[in-house]
């Protein structure tokens, strides 16, 4: 029979969002610490559906209904750890480049990363380089995530780049680069610390960058 987290992780896995907060909240009730049921319940569960997402095994739509119950136990669970000071992966603040409206994959990388226990700092699409700027400067992340699905935007993702170091800002944050039109050569030309393929693979690069 399994234990309470492994549950979490299990029922989280299979989206099953009206389960996860019950399971939560009994894990409370016996005296599990919120910290140790993020860490060996939510995030297990969403490492194995980056995992198999990663294989092909699992496709957008499962992650999404992941992403969803992974939420509802989060609600039970964040007044908790921000009271008792839990440690989280740290900040992260993530966006379409300017003069990009799609959000899907920026979206997906979003939850992934939340799930890998980043606290996210979302400014949306169509995102202007000062805006970047302005949320590097109030949150201090150690990651910033850009995403662009344009070959007539992605060079907004330079200018942004360039416009954090012109503000004094670029060493203190690592930069994430993605999006279809994107490879590891061009976000290297651009002066970003790394590039994902794709949402999983994200969330790998991202806690290898802020490690």
């Amino acid at each position: 029979m399994m234990d309470n987290l492994s549950q979490i992780a299990s029922s989280l896995y299979d989206g099953d969002y009206e389960i996860v907060p019950d399971l939560v909240q009994k894990s409370l009730d016996q005296g599990i610490s919120p910290d140790k049921i993020l860490q060996e319940g939510l995030i297990a569960g969403m490492d194995k559906v980056g995992k198999d997402f990663k294989e092909g095994t699992l496709f957008v739509p499962e992650v999404l209904i992941a992403a969803r119950a992974m939420h509802a136990g989060m609600d039970i669970l964040r007044p908790l750890l921000a009271k008792s000071g839990a440690k989280n992966a740290g900040k992260c603040v993530i966006g379409t480049v300017k003069g990009d409206l799609h959000d899907i994959g920026k979206n997906l990388v979003k939850m992934m990363l939340e799930g890998a226990g980043f606290e996210i700092i979302d400014l949306g699409t169509n995102v202007d380089p000062q805006a970047f700027v302005e949320a590097v400067r109030a949150h201090k992340p150690k990651l910033v995530c850009m995403s662009a699905l344009l070959t007539t935007t992605m060079q907004n993702m330079k200018v942004t780049i360039d416009e954090i170091g012109e503000a004094g800002l670029r060493d203190s944050t690592k930069i994430l680069l993605g999006g279809a039109p994107i490879t590891e050569d061009y976000a290297r030309k651009c002066g970003a610390d790394g590039y994902a393929s794709n949402a999983a693979s994200g969330v790998d690069v991202a806690r290898a960058l802020t490690a």
